[in-house]
C-alpha cells in the first residue's frame, strides 16, 4: 500500500490534495536540509582559513551561547504561536468583538513602541524579557474571562508585550554577541536558527494546541502557553544583564529621555537606519495582511473535500523552516559572486522581489479564474512563506550591521510604529477591498521593499569610496 494510502486511512477527514502537499512540504525540508548540509560543509571549509586564533578558540564559546539564547526563543515562540493559532476560535466561542479586540492589539503596539524601547534600552535588556513573560502569564490568565473589558486589557498589554518580543530578546541577544567577542558574520548563524526554529516551533504549535483544545477546550492552548512562558522565565534568569545605557551615574528621567530623543536621532540622520525601518514595516506589514488572507482565499475557491486549516497551517510553516535552512547558502553564494560585504543587501532586495511576484499569482487567479488556479494559488502561497523564512534572518543581520547596540532596543521599537500602521491598513482592506487587490497591496508593499533594500546597496558603495 502507497505510503500516502496508508496516511489518509489514519487521517480519513484530509482531503487528499492537502495530504500530498503537507507531503511534498516535508519531502522537500528534507531534501533541502540535506543538500545544504552537503553545500555548507565547503562553506564551513572556507570559513577556516578566516577564522584562527582567537576567533578558532571562540567557537564552542559561541555555540553555547547560542544554544542559550535559541532554547529561550523558541520556548517563546511556541508559547506565542500557540495562543495565535487559537486566539480567533477563542473568541468566538466567547462571542464578542473580534474585530475590535485584535484592532486594539495593533492600535496599543502602535501607541507604545515609540517609548518602550528607551525603557528597554535603560532598565536593562533581561529584564525586559523577564517582564515580557509576566506579561503574557498575566495575559494568558486574562484570556479565561468572558467579559470583554478585561479581554480588551489583555489586548492592550498584548500590544506592549508583542514591542517586547520583538525588539529585548534581540537586543540582548546582539549587545551579548558583541560583548563576548564573537565574530560580526556569526550572527547570521543566530539568526538563521532563529528562523529554522520559529517554523519548526509553529508547526509543533499547530499539533500541540490542537491535542490541548480536544482536551481542555479552546482555553486549552492558552493554559499550555502560560507553562511554557513560565519555563522560559526561568531561562532566563540566568542570562547577564546588558544595556543600551553607556554612562553610568544618570539620572534616570534624564537617561530615558536622552535614550529616547537619542533613538528618534540616530533613526532619522542615519538613512540607512530609517530605510531598515522602512522595509521592516513594509515587508512584515505584508506578511501580516497576507495571514489574515490566505484562510478565507481558500476557502472561497471551495477547495475538494473542504479547507483542513491545521494541516495547511502546518505546510505553510514548513515552508518557513525551508527558507531559514537556506540562508546560509544564499548568504554564502551570493557572497561568492559579488566579493564583497553587500551579500545581505543584494539577497534581501531579491526576496522582496520574489515575494511581490509570488502575490501577483493570486491577484490575478481570484479575479479572473477562480478555482480553476487552486494549484497555482496554493504554490504561490508557499513561495511566499519560504520568502518569509529567508527575509527574517536577512533583516535581523541588517539591523544588527547597522543599528548601534547602545540604543537597539529604542530603534527596533521605533520601526514597530510604522509596522503597526501598515498592519492596521492591511487589516482593515482586508474588509473593504476584493481579495485581488488586497493582495496586489500585499505585492506592492514587497516590491516597495525590494526597491528601498536596492538603494541600501546603492548607500553602502558610495559609503565605501567616501
Amino acid at each position: 500500500m502507497a505510503l500516502p494510502d496508508v496516511i489518509s486511512k489514519a487521517l480519513p477527514d484530509w482531503p487528499e490534495w492537502a495530504l500530498n502537499l503537507l507531503i511534498v512540504m516535508s519531502g522537500l525540508l528534507a531534501l533541502t536540509v540535506f543538500l545544504t548540509h552537503v553545500l555548507y560543509k565547503g562553506v564551513k571549509n572556507d570559513d577556516k582559513d578566516v577564522l584562527k586564533g582567537e576567533c578558532e578558540s571562540k567557537q564552542k564559546e559561541f555555540e553555547s551561547f547560542r544554544r542559550e539564547y535559541l532554547v529561550v526563543y523558541l520556548v517563546i515562540m511556541l508559547a506565542d504561536w500557540m495562543q495565535g493559532t487559537h486566539m480567533y476560535t477563542l473568541y468566538l466561542s466567547y462571542n464578542v468583538n473580534i474585530s475590535a479586540l485584535f484592532l486594539t492589539g495593533f492600535l496599543s503596539g502602535a501607541i507604545f513602541a515609540p517609548f518602550l524601547g528607551s525603557v528597554v534600552d535603560k532598565f536593562g535588556r533581561k529584564r525586559s524579557c523577564i517582564a515580557y513573560c509576566v506579561l503574557e502569564i498575566i495575559i494568558n490568565t486574562l484570556e479565561h474571562s468572558h467579559d470583554f473589558t478585561i479581554l480588551l486589557i489583555g489586548r492592550v498589554l498584548g500590544g506592549i508585550s508583542t514591542n517586547l518580543l520583538f525588539s529585548a530578546f534581540e537586543s540582548w541577544m546582539t549587545t551579548e554577541h558583541h560583548r563576548r567577542g564573537f565574530p560580526e558574520k556569526w550572527l547570521s548563524i543566530t539568526f538563521s536558527g532563529a528562523s529554522i526554529g520559529n517554523g519548526s516551533m509553529a508547526v509543533v504549535a499547530g499539533i500541540l494546541a490542537q491535542l490541548l483544545e480536544d482536551r481542555l477546550g479552546h482555553i486549552g492552548p492558552f493554559q499550555g502557553a502560560i507553562f511554557l512562558t513560565v519555563v522560559a522565565l526561568l531561562l532566563i534568569l540566568r542570562w547577564e544583564e546588558n544595556y543600551g545605557e553607556k554612562k553610568e551615574g544618570d539620572h534616570t528621567t534624564s537617561s530615558l529621555y536622552h535614550q529616547f530623543t537619542d533613538g528618534w536621532k540616530t533613526t532619522f540622520s542615519d538613512s540607512n537606519i530609517w530605510r531598515i525601518g522602512l522595509i521592516q514595516a513594509l515587508s512584515e506589514g505584508g506578511m501580516y495582511t497576507f495571514v489574515f488572507m490566505w484562510v478565507p482565499t481558500l476557502l472561497s475557491l471551495d477547495p475538494p473535500g473542504g479547507l483542513p486549516t491545521g494541516c495547511v497551517f502546518s505546510s505553510l510553516m514548513i515552508a518557513i523552516t525551508i527558507g531559514g535552512v537556506l540562508f546560509p547558502s544564499l548568504q554564502h553564494l551570493v557572497s561568492k559572486f559579488l566579493s564583497s560585504s553587500n551579500e545581505s543587501e543584494v539577497a534581501g532586495a531579491l526576496i522582496y522581489l520574489i515575494a511581490s511576484i509570488s502575490m501577483i499569482i493570486p491577484s490575478i487567479c481570484v479575479s479572473s479564474l477562480g478555482s480553476l488556479c487552486f494549484q497555482q494559488i496554493l504554490i504561490s502561497f508557499v513561495l511566499v512563506e519560504t520568502c518569509v523564512g529567508l527575509f527574517m534572518p536577512i533583516a535581523g543581520t541588517l539591523r544588527t550591521k547597522y543599528v548601534p547596540d547602545a540604543l537597539h532596543g529604542a530603534i527596533l521599537n521605533i520601526f514597530r510604529l510604522p509596522l503597526n500602521i501598515i498592519v492596521v491598513i492591511g487589516t482593515y482592506a482586508t474588509d473593504i477591498l476584493p481579495a485581488a487587490q488586497v493582495f496586489m497591496f500585499v505585492s506592492g508593499c514587497f516590491f516597495t521593499a525590494a526597491l528601498i533594500q536596492a538603494t541600501m546597496l546603492k548607500s553602502s558603495a558610495r559609503t565605501k569610496i567616501d
